[in-house]
C-alpha cells in the first residue's frame, strides 16, 4: 500500500537554524512511581492554580459514542473560547481550542469522517472520539455491532464462521495526549486523520472499507491546556485504568469496550531514540501472552522500519534509531500492572497494543529553557514519527486483518471455555526466554458472600459495580450454595470464570504476587488486587453449582432500623465516611465511640437520605455514647491523589505548603494538619512556627511517607525514629492492626516503618511478621544498607500518640490513598482524622 506521507515540513525546516546538541541517548527510564510530585510538592496551593482545579464534575457523564448508529455521524462541535495561554501554542501544535473547528471542518469535507463527544474532562473540556472508515448504512452498522458481540460473547461460534472476519472491519484505536505535556500524538492524528479523509488512494479506499479507525484525539484536555502531565485533579491517567477514578480514564474505559479494537497505539514522549512496545519482563500473568506477543512484536517491527525509514538521523537531527525494549532491554520497561493504557486494552480483545515514546524532548525543562524554534522543530519531528508509528499499525492490520480478528476469537474463547492459562512456548518470537514466561491458575469462580461472611456489603458493592462497569460477568446466588466445605447464602455475588474476559476478573481478584525474586527493577506499581484492598471479602472457589441470575448493578446495601431511638453507624468503608461527614456539614450532633458514630434519634429522616445515598446500614445505638464530634476541617499539605480522596470523602480541606504557611496562615478554622508533600518545618520561618506551636496545642496531626515523618521529628510530635525501605518497594502487604476491624491488608510504595518508640506512642499496625509482601516487588536496597521486606517484618507500620502539647498524632508508613486505588483502606485515614479531632485539647496523660 502506498505510503502516506504527511504535509512536508522540510522547508519549514530548512529555515530554521540547526538543531541544539541534544544528550547522549539514555536506557528507558520510567517515571518513578512515588517520586517528588508525592512527597515535595504540596497540591492544590496557589502556584498550581493553572494544574489543578478543585471544581468536582458531576459524576454522570456524558457518552455520545452508538454501536448501532451508521457513518457518517456528523457532529457539530460546540466551539471552546480561543485561549492564547494554551501551552500547544508555543510548539507550534493545535491548541484545544482549534481541535473542534478543524473536526467540525473535516466532517465538512468528507463522510469518512465522524467525531462524537465521549465524556468530559474533570475541568470540563469534551473529549472527542473520531472514527474514519467508509460510509455505513445504519443496517451495516447494525451487522457490525452483532459480529462484535458475538465475537465477545459467543467465540465458539465466530471461531467457527468462515465468513466472519470477511463481514467484519477491524477495530483500529490510536489513543493520544494521555499526558498532557507529551502533545504531538494529537497532531499527529489530526494529520492523519485529514489524509485519510481526502484522499484519492484506492488503497485508503481498501483500508476504510476493511476497518475502523478509532482516535481518542486528546485523552487529556485539561493536561494539554496547562502543560502538564497530569489532567485537572492532578492524576496520571495512564495509572488509572483499573481504579477510574478521573472521568476522562471512564471514558477512555468505556471507549475501548465499545469499538473492541484489535490493535491499539498510545502515543507518548519522550525517549531518544523512540520507543515501541513490547516490553521487557515480567509480562502480566492474565493475558493470552502467546496471541499478544506474536502480534505485538510483529507490529513493533513494522513500526520501527516506519519510524527508521523517515531517515532522521543522530548528526543531522539529534535522532537516535528507534528501540523495542523487548528486544533490547533487560528490564525497567515492563506490562506487568493493567494500570497502563496498552496494558488494559488486552483484557478487551487487543491483541497487538502498545505504547510509542516519540523522541525528542519537548515538556520540562526544554519547554523554559530552549529557543522557541528548536521547540518547534522538535515537535515536528515528533509528529512526523508519531504519524509513521500510526500508517504502520494500520498498514499492519490491514494486512493481517484476518488473523487479528481470529485472535481476539481465540482471547474470548479460551476465557469462555475456562482452559487453563497457556504457558507461552520459548522462540515463539526471537528472544522469548524463560525470564519471559509468567503465568496464572484461575480458580473456577471466585464469591463474594452476603450476609455474616462479608465484611463489608458497602464495600461489596462498589467491587461488584466496578466490574460491571469493566464488562466482567457478575451473577447472584438466586439459593444459598455449598462450595469448598461452606455455604454461601443466596444474594452472594459469583464471578464464574469461564467468561470471555476472565483474564480482567482474574487480574482485579487475585492477591497477585511476589515477583521480587525475578526482576531487578519495576516501571511501576506491583501489586493492586481489588480483592484484598477495596475492602470487600472476596473468595476463591473450585467448584460451582448454583442457581444465578445476571447482575446489572450491585443490589441496594442502605438501611435504616424501625426501632425508636439512636442510631449506629459504623465507619469501616469510604461510603460510610461520606455519609457522616455528610451528617455532620447537616449540623447534626454525632458522638464518636472508637470507629462507630451515634446519630440522635432526631435525626432519623437524615440518617434514612445518606443510607439511601450512600449504600450504608444504619443499626440501633442503644444506650450507647461518646465524644461529641464537628465537621473535620484539614489543612493539607498533600499530594494530588491524597487531596482528591480527602475532598471524596467529604471533608472540608484547604490545601497549604511551606510557602502558605510562611506568608501568614490563619490556623482557626483548621482541626488537623495532613502533612505528606510540600510542607518542610526546618523551612519554616519564625512566625510560622509560632503560629503552628499555637495550632498543636488545640489541633491534630496525620502524616505519610517520608515528608510527613521528616515533619513529625523536626516539630517534635512523636518520639520515632523512622526507617526507611527501599524507595522503589510496593505492592499488597500484609499487616497486624490493634483494632480488629481494619482489614488485614495495606499498600505501601516506598514503605516506611517506626522504631525506637516513645512511651507516649502507640502501635496501630504493624507489618506481618510471617512475611508482609503477598504482591508485588520489594527487595532490599542494592548497597546493602537493608530496606527490603524481611527487615520490616513485624515492625511499626502506622503509630498514634499525644503530644505533650496536646496535639493527637497519627504517622502512617503504608500508602492508605495511593492513587484513590485502595479505598479499603480510606476509612483508616477518616478514623485517624475523627480521633486527632476529637482528643486534640484534651488533658494529656504522661505515661
Amino acid at each position: 500500500m502506498r505510503r502516506l506521507l504527511a504535509v512536508t515540513v522540510a522547508a519549514a525546516l530548512l529555515a530554521m537554524p540547526a538543531p541544539a546538541a541534544l544528550a547522549d541517548p539514555a536506557p528507558p527510564v520510567r517515571d518513578f512511581g512515588n517520586g517528588p510530585e508525592r512527597n515535595e510538592v504540596a497540591a492544590g496551593v496557589p502556584e498550581q492554580a493553572a494544574a489543578l482545579d478543585a471544581r468536582a464534575m458531576p459524576e454522570a457523564q456524558p457518552y455520545g459514542h452508538s454501536r448501532e448508529r451508521g457513518y457518517p455521524r456528523q457532529t457539530r462541535l460546540p466551539l471552546p473560547p480561543a485561549n492564547p495561554a494554551d501551552s500547544s501554542i508555543k510548539l507550534g501544535l493545535v491548541p484545544y481550542h482549534g481541535i473542534a473547528p478543524k473536526l467540525n471542518e473535516l466532517q465538512q469535507r468528507s463522510n469518512r469522517v465522524s467525531v462524537e463527544i465521549i465524556g468530559r474532562s474533570y475541568q470540563g473540556r469534551d473529549l472527542y472520539l473520531v472514527t474514519v472508515t467508509e460510509p455505513e448504512s445504519e443496517a451495516r452498522a447494525r451487522e457490525q455491532e452483532r459480529i462484535r458481540e458475538r465475537i465477545e460473547h459467543d467465540p465458539a461460534a465466530a471461531a467457527r464462521d468462515r465468513w466472519l472476519a470477511a463481514r467484519y472491519k477491524a477495530p483500529i484505536f490510536i489513543n493520544a495526549n494521555i499526558h498532557g505535556n507529551e502533545w504531538e500524538g494529537t497532531d499527529a492524528s489530526l494529520r492523519t486523520i485529514e489524509q485519510l479523509a481526502t484522499s484519492k488512494d484506492p488503497a485508503v479506499a481498501s483500508l476504510l472499507a476493511r476497518n475502523r479507525l478509532y482516535f481518542n484525539v486528546t485523552a487529556n484536555p485539561d493536561g494539554r491546556v496547562n502543560g502538564v502531565r497530569q489532567n485537572g485533579a492532578g492524576f496520571d491517567l495512564n495509572r488509572d485504568f483499573v481504579t477510574a477514578s478521573q472521568p476522562e480514564a471512564r471514558a477512555m474505559r468505556q471507549a475501548i469496550m465499545d469499538t473492541q479494537p484489535v490493535a491499539l497505539v498510545d502515543l507518548h514522549g519522550y525517549v531518544n531514540g523512540t520507543l515501541i512496545e513490547p516490553t521487557t519482563p515480567p509480562h502480566g500473568a492474565n493475558y493470552e501472552y502467546d496471541l499478544f506477543i506474536t502480534n505485538t512484536y510483529a507490529n513493533g517491527l513494522g513500526m520501527e522500519a516506519a519510524v527508521n525509514a523517515l531517515g532522521y538521523t543522530p548528526e543531522k537531527d539529534g535522532v537516535e534509531p528507534a528501540q523495542i525494549p523487548f528486544r533490547d532491554s533487560t528490564d525497567g520497561w515492563d506490562d506487568w500492572p493493567p494500570i497502563f493504557t496498552p496494558q488494559y486494552a488486552p483484557f478487551h480483545g487487543t491483541v497487538a497494543a502498545h505504547t510509542v515514546e516519540i523522541p525528542l524532548d519537548v515538556n520540562e525543562p526544554a519547554y523554559s529553557n530552549e529557543p522557541v524554534e528548536e521547540l518547534r522543530r522538535r515537535s515536528a519531528i515528533n509528529t512526523d514519527v508519531a504519524a509513521a508509528a500510526v500508517r504502520a499499525t494500520y498498514g499492519f492490520v490491514q494486512a493481517r486483518h484476518d488473523r487479528l480478528i481470529a485472535d481476539q476469537i481465540e482471547v474470548f474463547r479460551r476465557g469462555a471455555a475456562g482452559e487453563p492459562a497457556k504457558e507461552v512456548p520459548l522462540g515463539i518470537v526471537p528472544g522469548f526466554g524463560p525470564e519471559d514466561v509468567y503465568t496464572t491458575t484461575f480458580p473456577r469462580a471466585y464469591v463474594i458472600p452476603a450476609g455474616s461472611g462479608q465484611r463489608s456489603a458497602t464495600a461489596a458493592a462498589r467491587l461488584v459495580d466496578h466490574l460491571v462497569a469493566n464488562d466482567v460477568r457478575v451473577e447472584r446466588a438466586r439459593s444459598a450454595f455449598r462450595s469448598g466445605g461452606r455455604t454461601y447464602p443466596a444474594g452472594s455475588y459469583v464471578v464464574d470464570m469461564r467468561q470471555p474476559k476472565r483474564g480482567l476478573a482474574n487480574v482485579m481478584l487475585e492477591p497477585g504476587a511476589d515477583i521480587s525474586p525475578r526482576v531487578g527493577a519495576m516501571y511501576d506499581i506491583s501489586g493492586w488486587s481489588h480483592a484484598l484492598l477495596w475492602g470487600a471479602t472476596v473468595e476463591p472457589v473450585e467448584s460451582l453449582r448454583a442457581r444465578t441470575e445476571p447482575v446489572r448493578a450491585a443490589a441496594p446495601t442502605g438501611s435504616v432500623p424501625r426501632t425508636p431511638g439512636a442510631l449506629a453507624l459504623e465507619v469501616g468503608d469510604a461510603k460510610e465516611v461520606r455519609a457522616l461527614n455528610d451528617l455532620l456539614a447537616q449540623g447534626i450532633a454525632v458522638t464518636w465511640d472508637d470507629g462507630t458514630a451515634i446519630v440522635p434519634a432526631t435525626a432519623r429522616q437524615a440518617a434514612r437520605t445518606v443510607a439511601d445515598r450512600y449504600g450504608v446500614a444504619f443499626t440501633p445505638a442503644g444506650t450507647a455514647t461518646g465524644t461529641p464530634l464537628a465537621p473535620v476541617r484539614v489543612a493539607a499539605a498533600a499530594s494530588a491523589d491524597e487531596l482528591f480522596t480527602l475532598r471524596e470523602l467529604g471533608f472540608p480541606v484547604t490545601p497549604v505548603s511551606t510557602a502558605i504557611l510562611n506568608a501568614g496562615f490563619d490556623w482557626s478554622a483548621t482541626d488537623v494538619l495532613y502533612v505528606s508533600s510540600g510542607l518542610s518545618h526546618a523551612a519554616l520561618n519564625q512566625a510560622a512556627r509560632t503560629a503552628l506551636e499555637a495550632f498543636l496545642a488545640t489541633g491534630g496531626v496525620i502524616t505519610r511517607g517520608r515528608t510527613g515523618a521528616t515533619f513529625n521529628t523536626a516539630a517534635g510530635l512523636l518520639t520515632a525514629t523512622t526507617v526507611a525501605g527501599n524507595a522503589d518497594g510496593n505492592g499488597v502487604v500484609r499487616v497486624v492492626s490493634a483494632d480488629d476491624g481494619l482489614p488485614g491488608h495495606s499498600f505501601v510504595y516506598s514503605p516506611l516503618w517506626f522504631t525506637g518508640l516513645g512511651p507516649e506512642v502507640t502501635v496501630e499496625q504493624s507489618y506481618a511478621a510471617d512475611g508482609p509482601l503477598v504482591a508485588g516487588h520489594w527487595r532490599p536496597r542494592e548497597d546493602g544498607s537493608g530496606g527490603g521486606q524481611e527487615q520490616a517484618r513485624g515492625q511499626a507500620a502506622v503509630v498514634s500518640g499525644r503530644d505533650e502539647r496536646g496535639a493527637a498524632v497519627v504517622l502512617f508508613g503504608t500508602e492508605p490513598m495511593f492513587r484513590n486505588h485502595p479505598k479499603g483502606l480510606f476509612a483508616q485515614v477518616a478514623g485517624a482524622l475523627y480521633w486527632s479531632s476529637s482528643v486534640t485539647g484534651a488533658a494529656v496523660t504522661t505515661p
